[in-house]
């Protein structure tokens, strides 16, 4: 019998260097997928892409061998080349002696990824013009992670358009 499997799409979104921010995921296991978002008031984009992260694999079902898809270069890399495992060696110094920045996402994230078999991390090209495999799930995160940074009270990035649903409809707000 195959192990039962899971999807994943993550973005973070916040205005500024810190500020308001939000995070979006969608989620697809067991024949049914779900979106889930949510809001802190001062915070900074990482700790909304780790965040989304999180909230994902916390949200699926345990024991699954779950994909997990970002467009954040950092969170992707330090799972994949496992920089976490030198930084708990180091009592979560990084390479120049200091804190870890966000420690407690990063061991929230790793307790996340224990409930799974198996957790996979794929890097997606954000905000791309381009088509590709996971554009949609991608842009819907996106799309949910910006309108929650909406709603802490975030101002849209200038020159930015409004989220949309994935066929260019104008996304509901709550």
């Amino acid at each position: 019998m195959p192990e039962p499997e899971a999807y994943a799409y993550t973005d973070g979104a916040s205005t500024g260097s810190r500020g308001p921010g939000g995070y979006g995921a969608v989620v697809s296991w067991g024949g049914k997928t779900e979106e889930i978002s949510g809001v802190e008031q001062d915070t900074t984009n990482l700790r909304m892409e780790v965040t989304a992260a999180c909230a994902a694999l916390e949200t699926i079902d345990e024991g699954h061998v779950v994909t997990v898809y970002s467009d954040s270069s950092y969170l992707v890399n330090c799972m994949r080349r496992g920089w976490y495992r030198k930084w708990r060696e180091n009592g979560w110094l990084n390479h120049r002696k200091g804190p870890v920045a966000n420690r407690d996402l990063w061991e929230r994230l790793l307790e996340a990824v224990q409930r799974h078999r198996e957790v996979r991390w794929r890097k997606v090209k954000g905000h791309s013009k381009t088509g590709g495999a996971h554009k949609i799930g991608n842009d819907r995160a996106d799309a949910l992670a910006v309108a929650a940074k909406r709603e802490a009270g975030g101002d849209q990035r200038s020159g930015s358009k409004p989220p949309t649903e994935p066929d260019g409809t104008k996304l509901a707000s709550k």
